[in-house]
C-alpha cells in the first residue's frame, strides 16, 4: 500500500513539474525524447531534459544536448552509434553519454548518422557512421563510443559541424581560424576537390579561401557547408542553392548585411541580420507565397536582396515576413524553418508531413505560423531557443 501511495505521489510531483522542453514531429526513432516512438503533430513536454541546456543539436534522427556544466545526453536514432552509449541501438529518452563524463563539453554537432562533440581544452571526439571517412580518423569504420580524433591533437578545436555524410571542425591558434573539412566531398561540400574517382577525404583537410578572417560559427546540413566571419560575411560551399553549380571554394555572399546567425538546411539555408530573416534556396518547400511579397512591399520593406558570388553564380535572399517582432534565433531542418522573435513567440514553416510544424496537422505551410506551447500559466521567462532536426523540432528554455 505504502509502496502505490509513494508511486502516486511521485507521478503527481512529475505532473506538477515545470518543463523547460517541448519536441514535436517524427518521433519513429525516439528523436522526441518523449520515451514514445510516434510522430507527434502538437509539442509533447520533454521533461527528462535537465533545465541548463546551452545548445541541441538535433541530426537526421538524433539529438544531442549540451548542458550548462559541460555534460552531454543523446537521445534517438543509435543504429550507427551516433548516440555514443557503446551500442548501437536507438534510445528514446535523453540518456547521459558515460564515456564523456570525465570531460567538460564545450560544443556538440549532431549529423544525419554521426555525432561530434568538442571539449573546452579544444579536442574533438566522434563517434557513429564512419562509411564516408566523415568522423576523420583515417578509415571508414563506425564507432559506439566517442573517440579523440588525432589529427587534432596538438591543435585548439573550437567547434564542429557535422552533415550529412561530412564534417568540418574549426580550429582556432595564434596563427588565426583554420577549417578542415573530412568525409564525402562529391559536391565539394569538404572544401577540396577530389580528383579522378576519389569521393572522400577520411581525414581533415584544410579548406582556403577565407583571407585570414575571425571565423565566429561553422555550419554543416545536407551537402552544404557555411561559415560566418566576426564581420558579419557569409561563406557557402558545397552543393549550392537554387540549381546554382557546386562549389569546392568557400565564396562570399557579398551582401549589404551584417549577418549574425546562420542555419542550414538540405535545399535551403537561413540568415538573420538585424533581428530579421533572410532565406536563401527552399525551391522544393517552403517558399515564400507571392501574396507575402506584396505585402512586405505594402510595408515599405524589401522582399528580395539579389547579388552574384564571386564565381559569378546568382544568390537571392528572400526576406521571410515576421513584421511585427524581431527574431532571435533560427534554425533549419531538412525541408523545414523555425524561428523565435523576441517576444518568445515560436514559429514555423515548410514541409510538414511528420507534424514537425507543431501546428497540429502535417500540412506544408509556405509562411511562418505560430506554434502554441502549453506552458501551464507558470512560465516567468520569454525567450525559447529553437532546433531542428530532418523532420522534427526541438524548443527548449535558453541559457542565461
Amino acid at each position: 500500500m505504502e509502496i502505490a501511495e509513494e508511486a502516486v505521489e511521485m507521478a503527481a510531483a512529475e505532473e506538477e513539474e515545470e518543463v523547460y522542453a517541448w519536441s514535436w514531429g517524427a518521433g519513429t526513432d525516439g528523436q522526441l525524447g518523449t520515451g514514445t516512438i510516434e510522430d507527434q503533430h502538437l509539442p509533447q513536454p520533454l521533461p527528462h531534459l535537465p533545465t541548463a541546456v546551452s545548445r541541441v543539436a538535433c541530426g537526421g534522427a538524433h539529438a544531442v544536448a549540451l548542458t550548462g556544466d559541460g555534460k552531454v545526453l543523446t537521445w534517438g536514432r543509435g543504429t550507427h552509434g551516433q548516440l555514443g552509449h557503446g551500442k548501437f541501438e536507438s534510445c528514446s529518452r535523453p540518456k547521459p553519454v558515460k564515456f564523456l563524463e570525465s570531460l567538460t563539453m564545450s560544443y556538440v554537432s549532431a549529423g544525419w548518422n554521426h555525432s561530434g562533440f568538442v571539449t573546452d581544452t579544444g579536442c574533438l571526439f566522434m563517434c557513429g557512421d564512419g562509411s564516408f571517412g566523415q568522423l576523420g580518423n583515417g578509415d571508414n569504420q563506425s564507432h559506439g563510443s566517442p573517440f579523440k580524433v588525432l589529427f587534432f591533437v596538438s591543435q585548439h578545436v573550437k567547434q564542429a559541424a557535422c552533415g550529412m555524410r561530412h564534417s568540418l571542425a574549426l580550429v582556432t591558434g595564434s596563427s588565426g581560424d583554420m577549417i578542415y573539412g573530412f568525409g564525402s566531398g562529391r559536391h565539394g561540400q569538404i572544401g577540396k576537390h577530389l580528383s579522378g574517382g576519389q569521393r572522400l577525404l577520411n581525414l581533415p583537410a584544410a579548406v582556403q579561401g577565407f583571407d585570414d578572417r575571425k571565423i565566429v560559427s561553422i555550419h554543416a546540413n545536407g551537402d552544404h557547408s557555411a561559415a560566418l566571419s566576426a564581420s558579419g560575411q557569409l561563406y557557402l560551399w558545397g552543393r549550392r542553392f537554387s540549381g546554382n553549380v557546386d562549389n569546392h571554394i568557400p565564396q562570399i555572399a557579398p551582401l549589404s548585411l551584417r549577418i549574425s546567425q546562420v542555419a542550414l538546411g538540405w535545399n535551403h539555408a537561413l540568415v538573420m541580420a538585424d533581428g530579421f530573416v533572410y532565406m536563401l534556396g527552399g525551391s522544393r518547400h517552403g517558399l515564400l507565397a507571392e501574396t507575402q511579397k506584396v505585402n512586405l512591399v505594402e510595408h515599405g520593406l524589401p522582399t528580395l536582396a539579389s547579388c552574384t558570388t564571386s564565381n559569378g553564380s546568382p544568390l537571392t535572399l528572400e526576406r521571410v515576413p515576421c513584421l511585427d517582432e524581431k527574431v532571435v534565433s533560427i534554425a533549419a531542418g531538412a525541408e523545414h524553418s523555425a524561428l523565435v522573435t523576441e517576444k518568445g513567440s515560436v514559429m514555423t514553416w515548410g514541409w510538414g508531413e511528420h507534424g514537425q510544424l507543431g501546428l497540429g496537422d502535417t500540412s506544408d505551410q509556405t509562411r511562418p505560423q505560430e506554434v502554441k506551447l502549453d506552458c501551464n500559466g507558470s512560465f516567468l521567462w520569454t525567450q525559447f531557443a529553437v532546433y531542428c532536426g530532418s523532420g522534427f523540432t526541438i524548443v527548449a528554455k535558453a541559457t542565461e
